[in-house]
């Protein structure tokens, strides 16, 4: 590696970054971050496996150090490195003692990006593919007590259209609304030391009407499963329940009710005890259908005034920096007169999601679809396996009200897309998930969805009102007419809008956006008043999603800066954003 890269100094005075528990839905008292400094290599020409690297303990291939969990591409890092990387190494050292090993040791990572082998002592002990689902390994038979040696191979290609990769950018560097990479280890990685009999699983069931939680566990070995519910320190029921077939399902009748709703994030700590195990966890009682063109949350209508939040950092690309920085961004965003966010091309961190449900916060869970070449048969085995791997993670959630598993897909080279990957993604995802509405694709070519959403950057607010005015009698005609006749059963939701370039401090050439730049604050907020308005008056429309939060690197179309800085007055945005919406005030009259 060139010296340019190397940064042996960043060892001294290193605080270890994101040391809190990375899933507060399901903790275990024992358990270790991994974060911190790793020896790290950048295999440029992909032959560290050729090598055997991983058999070599007292090689000196590991040339540099890097600050685990953030991306090599990043400044958090410490290696800032921004160019392709088709393959990276790290190594540390784990220790454990005799007394560790008398239980099952788990490795966890919560994301690498995209295919990590995975070696302890010269040893390959598993591999995962995903840039965006978190994983895990059984280690305890790999390790002796004392120290360790655990080494992580990353190999990635956005531009092999073979994997997902959102909005990672596929050209040297970034452009329009593609940003910088993310290449391997970019989430948390911890232990944990769990008995032998233990929960490996849990799904929470709400059910409004009846004050009931059930919980389905899925375990190892026999046992009785107890969980306990409390409401702010108050208790508010328990239930057990002996399994003997490595599934426990349990309901626990809620003493105080309590629901979850926009803006109300009231959850239920859970205590959840099997054998020797215990897991903390938390739940919200929540329901979510529609009906008809509603969008109903707990039975009530809700129209959804959301926003587009792509989960990007100045200095950490992916990886928030701190975890109040996750947190900050929903604040800002309610601040701003937002009750949820679309979580655009990026399965966020649990943790982030925690803080969704934390504030009442809605939000819709997606992927990184893009990149993938989904005119191909083999687009099934590269996106399929791991969006269940989400959607089994993420269930949980009470802020999470749809699933949204595609964006904007296309045909693809001349060839078409696979309407047939886009239809067995929802089945299964409505298979595994029944209780959410699930969106096939947004913005594009429905093949089978429960919500009609479209995207629409029409800058001009005459023209865009004109587009929906007939929607209320099925006269929708957009701008795709190969595109499906909205019929007027489902909710019709504007799930990108707006994206009004403005960028105070760059010239027009600087920044990318939608349409022409605003010539200034007073311009951006007009436009943004009578675009936003427009929807707010159709009472066909059940909710918009406005591009975007903050800026991302170039795309300056932001409420916020990249840093997060208001760039036009927030309170004004906010009063535009919660004016009452016409189909609220026609579901009061009724």
């Amino acid at each position: 590696m060139a010296s340019s890269f190397h940064n042996s100094g960043l060892y001294e005075d290193t605080v270890i970054a994101r040391p809190e528990h990375p899933n507060p839905q399901f903790k275990r008292e024992h358990w270790a971050t991994l974060n911190g400094i790793w020896d790290f290599h950048l295999d440029l020409s992909v032959s560290g496996k050729d090598q055997k690297i991983y058999e070599n303990p007292q090689s000196d291939y590991f040339d540099a150090f890097i600050s685990v969990p953030f991306c090599p591409e990043s400044k958090e890092s410490g290696i800032g490195f921004t160019d392709f990387i088709p393959c990276c190494w790290y190594r540390r050292t784990i220790t454990v003692t005799a007394d560790d090993l008398n239980n099952d040791v788990l490795l966890h990572f919560g994301a690498v990006d995209y295919h990590a082998t995975i070696y302890i002592n010269g040893i390959e002990i598993g591999s995962h593919s995903g840039g965006y689902a978190s994983f895990h390994f059984e280690i305890s038979r790999y390790l002796h007590a004392g120290d360790n040696e655990l080494i992580v191979c990353v190999e990635d290609d956005v531009r092999s259209n073979r994997q997902p990769a959102g909005k990672q950018s596929t050209h040297y560097e970034s452009f329009s609304c593609f940003y910088t990479r993310t290449t391997g280890i970019w989430q948390t990685v911890w232990l944990e030391f769990v008995p032998k009999s233990r929960i490996l699983d849990v799904t929470y069931c709400a059910n409004v009407a009846a004050g009931t939680i059930s919980i389905t566990a899925t375990t190892t070995g026999k046992g009785t499963l107890t969980a306990r519910a409390s409401f702010e320190g108050r208790s508010c029921g328990s239930a057990s329940v002996k399994s003997d077939n490595n599934v426990a399902i349990a309901v626990i009748n809620l003493s105080e009710k309590h629901v979850w709703s926009p803006g109300h994030g009231n959850l239920y700590d859970l205590e959840l005890i099997f054998n020797e195990d215990r897991v903390i966890s938390y739940c919200g009682l929540r329901e979510v259908r529609t009906e008809g063109n509603r969008f109903l949350i707990n039975g009530e209508p809700v129209f959804q005034r959301l926003v587009l939040d792509q989960g990007f950092y100045p200095t950490g690309v992916y990886t928030a920096p701190d975890a109040h920085d996750l947190e900050r961004d929903i604040i800002l965003s309610m601040q701003a007169g937002f009750n949820g966010a679309r979580l655009h091309e990026k399965a966020f961190e649990p943790l982030f999601l925690y803080y969704c449900d934390k504030h009442g916060y809605i939000v819709w869970g997606e992927m990184g679809n893009w990149q993938l070449d989904i005119s191909s048969n083999k687009s099934y085995a590269a996106f399929i396996p791991e969006w269940m791997e989400i959607v089994r993670r993420d269930c949980n959630h009470p802020s999470i009200v749809g699933w949204c598993p595609f964006n904007e897909t296309w045909d693809f080279e001349g060839r078409k897309q696979q309407d047939d990957l886009l239809r067995t993604t929802y089945l299964i995802t409505k298979a595994m998930d029944p209780t959410r509405p699930c969106i096939d694709t947004s913005g594009m070519f429905h093949v089978i969805t429960d919500v009609y959403d479209l995207h629409d950057y029409e800058q001009d607010p005459t023209v865009f009102q004109r587009h929906y005015e007939h929607l209320s009698d099925g006269g929708y005609t957009d701008m795709f007419p190969q595109r499906q006749r909205y019929s007027g059963d489902v909710p019709f939701f504007i799930s990108e809008y707006g994206g009004i370039k403005w960028s105070p401090s760059q010239t027009d050439e600087d920044a990318w956006g939608y349409g022409q730049q605003a010539r200034d604050e007073n311009e951006f907020i007009s436009r943004y008043d009578a675009l936003t308005t427009s929807i707010l008056d159709n009472p066909a429309i059940t909710g918009f999603c406005y591009t975007q939060l903050y800026d991302v690197e170039q795309e300056q179309n932001g409420i916020y800066d990249y840093w997060r800085r208001p760039k036009v007055d927030v309170d004004t945005i906010r009063a535009i954003n919660t004016k009452p919406a016409a189909i609220e005030i026609h579901n009061q009259q009724q």
